[in-house]
């Protein structure tokens, strides 16, 4: 048997340990008062000291009861980003179906500052930074991660207009890895280029006000203005549902139409010579195309998985299409295998803010490395 300590030298230890409690609780009460008495998520989630974290760290490799039964975590990379428009909020959801972030949470806004209609949500190419695009209330907000604040905003809420620092429903605003900011501006049937924190255009793509297709000279309210693997982009005009292809330096070099498309919304590059893109329409549809305009794919069940008006879908690594179905609340990931929605979070056709729950999801992005803005090789440039 161990020896046993003196009484001295008990006492000695308990005072130490008593000590180190007293500390203990102190930065405890010292933290939660700084905090107003609760812990807030100040990391971008999805990075932590620049570095990918690993999403098991973030919730238990088992579904939770917030996403659809038979929903398989595996078949997502790590989060998803989701823009919950009705909902006036950003939500960060790990594949298991916890929110891990979101945004506005009570003092996040300044006296005065509105967060309203979150029409897309899209991680900066560093995913320190989110761009949310306020399509309806005409206005395009840089969100700091960490900080839980708007650290930039173009246009007026509220106030449509054409006018430096005006904006008519914009759409898919996304940052560039050289700091620009790439929209498409429907009702003025431009693409603008900006370089925050000004608060004029850099460049312009299209003549304000002429919404007909012009080979790369005019645009037809577009709608999307999304990056491409070799540095070019790809334009969707709603006007004459025209997807087009331009250089670096907005020069055409193509232009296609998704086959068999009422209205098409947010067409992006899966691989090389293949595209895809949501029909915003009820029963709504997701396809894959060729730059020819062949069809590959074609997503449009009926009955209760039919879509409605679903506005943007992305290519995932396995091969499988994440999905906004707007008008079902929802958003899923689809098999184009078997057809068949593997993974849902939502409650499909019931709007909801509580836990498990959207309110027209409007827009959809992954985090780091696997978002959208990491596609951009090069940076639209002046001609």
């Amino acid at each position: 048997m161990a020896a046993q300590p003196s009484i001295a030298r008990r006492r000695t230890i308990m005072r130490r340990r008593a000590g180190g409690l007293v500390v203990f609780v102190t930065l405890i009460a010292v933290f939660l008062a700084a905090t107003g008495g609760r812990a807030r998520h100040r990391v971008p989630v999805g990075t932590r000291g620049g570095r990918v974290a690993d999403p098991s760290r973030n919730a238990s490799s088992a579904p939770t009861a917030q996403l659809r039964p038979g929903s398989d975590p595996n078949v997502l990379p790590g989060p998803v980003l989701i823009a919950d428009r009705d909902n006036n909020r950003l939500l960060e959801v790990s594949p298991q179906g916890r929110v891990l972030w979101r945004f506005p949470e009570p003092g996040d806004l300044s006296p005065g500052q509105t967060f309203l209609l979150p029409d897309d949500a899209f991680f900066s190419p560093d995913g320190r930074e989110i761009v949310a695009t306020e399509e309806d209330d005409f206005a395009v907000s840089i969100i700091d991660l960490a900080e839980h604040r708007i650290v930039y905003r173009y246009g007026h809420p509220g106030e449509p207009g054409s006018e430096p620092d005006y904006l008519h429903n914009p759409d898919d605003a996304m940052l560039t890895p050289s700091g620009e900011l790439l929209m498409a501006d429907i009702k003025n049937c431009r693409v603008l280029v900006i370089r925050p924190p000004a608060h004029h255009p850099l460049r312009q793509l299209g003549v304000t006000g002429d919404c007909e297709h012009g080979a790369g000279v005019t645009y037809g309210s577009p709608n999307g203005a999304f990056p491409m693997s070799n540095g070019d982009t790809a334009v969707t005009e709603m006007n004459g549902d025209w997807l087009d292809l331009l250089a670096p330096n907005g020069r055409a070099l193509a232009a296609t139409h998704p086959p068999a498309f009422t209205y098409p919304s947010d067409t992006n590059e899966v691989r090389p010579g293949v595209f895809l893109s949501a029909d915003y329409t009820k029963p709504g549809a997701i396809e894959t195309f060729t730059t020819a305009g062949r069809l590959l794919w074609r997503y449009e069940p009926t009955g209760a998985e039919a879509l409605d008006q679903p506005s943007l879908a992305l290519p995932l690594p396995n091969g499988d299409i994440l999905a906004n179905d707007d008008k079902n609340d929802r958003v899923i990931v689809v098999d184009p295998h078997t057809d068949r929605i593997v993974w849902q979070y939502g409650h499909t056709g019931v709007p909801g803010s509580g836990d498990g729950f959207l309110s027209n999801p409007d827009g959809v992005d992954l985090a780091a490395p696997y978002s959208l803005g990491r596609r951009f090789s090069a940076s639209m440039r002046a001609p």
